[in-house]
């Protein structure tokens, strides 16, 4: 049972009236034309989903994992794409919370408290992907500051954000060792944008590469110490996938369910509504394990984050709940296309755009494969 407080249960609600009445009547085009949509940021923006993470005396209302789970799940059953917005943005002040000093706490969280910034979690390259410590954008320190050159890849949010917590290589050391992370504005000279990824699903929200040209970042914009950024990563940043392409498949899986459901019951063959037939009821009762199965697994981990529990104990939790629930979302959302049959592999209907939008969330954030190799190290230790 998932046990939410008055105000997450306020949340909730007001965020299920927003995706209801304002991002479900968009998600056809914002798919469509695959084009950033600044009205839904906006009207996020407005009613303090982008900056949840902040403490109150800056906006937000110090949002715990679980939140965080909620408000995005509820976005994704009517549009993931949307969903991400907020996601990457709560990532970035999420480590700042947790991994920033106060000096730096001070001077960014005002600058979110408008509710009207974008943030990007920035780690692939062109030949660092799963292989994440394998990255060699590199950053030396000149003075009071750290020269970027590089080139990052697979970006979310890419160019529409406004702030960038990006990974970079600053000291010796091969693989894990001298990664440190910072906090980078747009607009720093020497920080560019190349190629805009032309996607299956998640249209809409812009996948980009960025380009780094002796781009001067201050050394105060470093999150933690110099050559431990992978400490940031592993410890506050892989948190996010609880949030983001966990909760994000719930909520496609929830929408695609949900769907079906109405379609079965209306659509009619042999003389009766689909939903009679035993082979059809049969797949809704698998899907409908899957999504509930997927629900526990999430806020069963969200409320282990929340309590503050080991994060050695946490991180094969997280992996997992990514892992069950993208692949939960990807044979849900198939199957709801199989029910709807030919109209469901129409764009006059959500579900096949559910399943585009699935496949891309089994694949980001951490593909599948590697987030069983890190439940399988935890349950056996490193071999």
């Amino acid at each position: 049972m998932i046990c939410l407080t008055e105000e997450q249960k306020m949340i909730q609600e007001m965020v299920r009236r927003l995706a209801k009445e304002k991002v479900a009547p968009r998600a056809a085009e914002i798919d469509e034309k695959d084009e950033f949509p600044w009205d839904i940021a906006r009207i996020f923006g407005e009613n303090g989903l982008l900056n949840l993470v902040l403490p109150e005396e800056y906006g937000g209302v110090n949002a715990n994992a679980t939140t965080l789970c909620m408000v995005i799940e509820e976005i994704s059953k009517v549009s993931p794409a949307c969903a991400i917005m907020v996601f990457t943005t709560q990532s970035l002040i999420n480590v700042l919370r947790r991994g920033g000093t106060e000096e730096q706490k001070k001077r960014f969280y005002p600058r979110f408290s408008s509710a009207d910034k974008l943030c990007a979690f920035v780690l692939t390259e062109p030949n660092a992907g799963s292989d994440a410590a394998s990255i060699q954008t590199k950053a030396v320190l000149d003075g009071d500051s750290y020269v970027f050159n590089g080139t990052k890849t697979f970006i979310t949010t890419g160019e529409v954000s406004d702030f960038y917590l990006i990974f970079v290589r600053t000291g010796p050391g091969e693989r894990a060792k001298g990664i440190s992370a910072f906090i980078v504005e747009k607009g720093t000279p020497g920080f560019s944008f190349g190629k805009k990824e032309k996607k299956m699903g998640l249209r809409g929200s812009p996948t980009a590469e960025l380009i780094f040209e002796n781009a001067r970042v201050p050394k105060e914009n470093l999150v933690g110490k110099a050559g431990e950024g992978w400490k940031v990563l592993t410890n506050y940043g892989n948190l996010m996938r609880i949030w983001g392409a966990a909760s994000l498949s719930l909520g496609i899986a929830e929408g695609a369910l949900e769907y079906a459901l109405g379609y079965a019951r209306e659509r009619v063959q042999f003389g009766k509504p689909i939903a009679s037939f035993q082979a059809i009821q049969f797949m809704f009762a698998d899907m409908a394990m899957l999504t509930e199965s997927a629900k526990s697994l999430i806020y069963r981990t969200s409320a282990m984050i929340d309590r503050g529990e080991p994060f050695s104990t946490v991180e094969p939790m997280v992996s997992m709940a990514k892992c069950f629930t993208t692949d939960a979302a990807m044979k849900v959302t198939t199957d709801a296309v199989q029910i709807l049959g030919g109209y469901g592999y129409t764009k006059d209907y959500p579900v096949e755009r559910m399943m585009r939008d699935a496949k891309g969330v089994q694949i980001f954030d951490g593909t599948n494969q590697i987030q069983r190799v890190i439940i399988s190290r935890a349950l056996l230790g490193k071999l």
